[in-house]
């Protein structure tokens, strides 16, 4: 017998060849679409990334709402994916989906501000506590747009990263630790100069190395995200953000905090839940219910600075910014979002919930003795392939292990449960049930039962 991680990995390995022609049977309309995509699409799909999933080609989706989706062949999942946390509050949320078709009648973009606009900055300081947003199609470019802005505002080049992170199509963050060097990392594709000229890397609740990245007074900015998420869940160690606030203050290094994740934990994300006070803040992917769009906060004192960079600079294009940035369809979608959806209460149901799977995961883990943990920032779940919590990157890093992973997902889906493809994310929403989180508690338990 071949053991891998605590199972039995001929058994894995058997259990995953039956559940791909169990899959194969059931979905002949997927089948079809994704043979007639080949001819069409890039590695048959429109984004590549949704060729990610253990399925032996696409699933199609045929329509979601909720925390429910069905295909195109007629199944029903309960989804735990919820599009990567794009639809963290459940998918064509009913207030959202209603602001949507309102503003549809009355125009969707004109490079002009609306009266959205003003409500959604002034509910965003209420929730974030930084006074001054500006917004963006996605966290991806929010990210990059704030790095400009720190660049300008502090006229140094260098952004120091956690090794292992991961903020979107940012080049800048594209730096690994290899060995405890530096280099830009190997699957950038079309990536032409050395990244690592402007960008440092350490690892995650390292306080001596953070500093040691710092202490010459050349980066503008740390952006990390308050927990990493990206890699498998790796929490901050106790202490380590009030100290890590405390260096970058020291060498006058600006904060940026990335919280497209870990808004999982709270109205005003992690920051506001746990005290940090970030320079810049990053927000993406569910804050305007699943249209694209995201925002980026200013401290007071930064956006005054950032202002007088601006009119200092020659006349001209600023390179930040798109024009359908703060379109009208967006800025309706989110003030939807954030007024009705987003609320307090939805946390504190989702909270329940999730600790509720958690207790579940555990349990079973637990009973069959596993050498697994299971870690939760507030809506989102995780287990992990290790009996103790990773502290850092490249301990995430090492227990990742994408073939046992897509056995799991793949028997959880032919089973109507859907999980993110990439580790092992988990999230409810406030449309998902008790029930809902006991299935896929049962469902796990019964894998865990045939490769035991």
């Amino acid at each position: 017998m071949t053991t891998r991680h605590g199972i039995d990995w001929d058994k894995a390995q058997a259990l995953y060849a039956a559940e791909r022609d169990a899959f194969i049977a059931r979905m002949p309309r997927s089948r079809e679409l994704s043979a007639a995509a080949a001819g069409h699409l890039l590695f048959g799909v429109p984004l590549h990334w949704m060729d990610d999933w253990s399925t032996p080609f696409s699933l199609y989706v045929a329509a979601a709402q909720g925390a429910r989706f069905q295909d195109v062949d007629g199944h029903d999942y309960v989804d735990f994916c919820l599009g990567d946390t794009g639809a963290m509050f459940g998918h064509s949320p009913r207030p959202v989906a209603a602001a949507i078709a309102r503003q549809a009648e009355r125009g969707y973009t004109a490079m002009l501000p609306s009266e959205d606009g003003v409500w959604v900055a002034e509910e965003l300081e209420r929730r974030f506590g930084l006074p001054y947003w500006q917004f963006a199609l996605s966290a991806s470019d929010a990210n990059r747009f704030a790095i400009r802005w720190a660049r300008a505002v502090t006229g140094r080049s260098k952004v120091l990263i956690f090794n292992g992170c991961y903020h979107g199509t940012v080049d800048d963050v594209f730096v690994d630790l290899v060995d405890g060097r530096p280099q830009t990392r190997d699957s950038l594709l079309g990536q032409v100069y050395d990244i690592t000229r402007h960008t440092r890397s350490v690892e995650f609740n390292d306080l001596a190395a953070l500093e040691a990245a710092l202490q010459d007074g050349q980066v503008a900015c740390l952006l990390a995200e308050p927990a990493m998420t990206n890699i498998g869940m790796v929490l901050p160690q106790p202490g380590f953000w009030p100290a890590a606030q405390a260096l970058c203050r020291r060498y006058g290094t600006l904060l940026l905090i990335d919280e497209t994740h870990t808004i999982s934990s709270g109205p005003g994300g992690y920051s506001r839940a746990h005290g940090l006070q970030p320079d810049l803040l990053v927000v993406g992917k569910p804050v305007a219910g699943g249209v694209p769009c995201a925002v980026y906060g200013f401290s007071a004192e930064l956006a005054r600075q950032a202002e007088a960079a601006k009119r200092k600079a020659p006349p001209g294009h600023s390179g930040i910014g798109t024009t359908l940035t703060a379109n009208l369809l967006a800025m309706a979608a989110m003030r939807a979002n954030l007024a009705e959806v987003m609320t307090d209460d939805a946390y504190r149901y989702m909270f329940g919930l999730a600790e509720r799977l958690a207790e579940g995961l555990r349990r079973v883990i637990d009973e069959q003795r596993l050498p697994w943990c299971v870690t939760r920032i507030g809506a989102r779940t995780e287990f992990q392939f290790t009996a103790t919590p990773p502290q850092n990157g490249s301990e995430a890093e090492r227990i990742l292990d994408s073939e046992l992973e897509h056995i799991v997902h793949l028997f959880l889906l032919n089973r109507g449960l859907l999980i993110t493809p990439f580790h092992n994310m988990i999230l409810v929403c406030p449309d998902t049930t008790p029930a809902d989180v006991d299935r896929l508690v049962a469902a796990f338990a019964a894998f865990v039962a045939a490769v035991k």
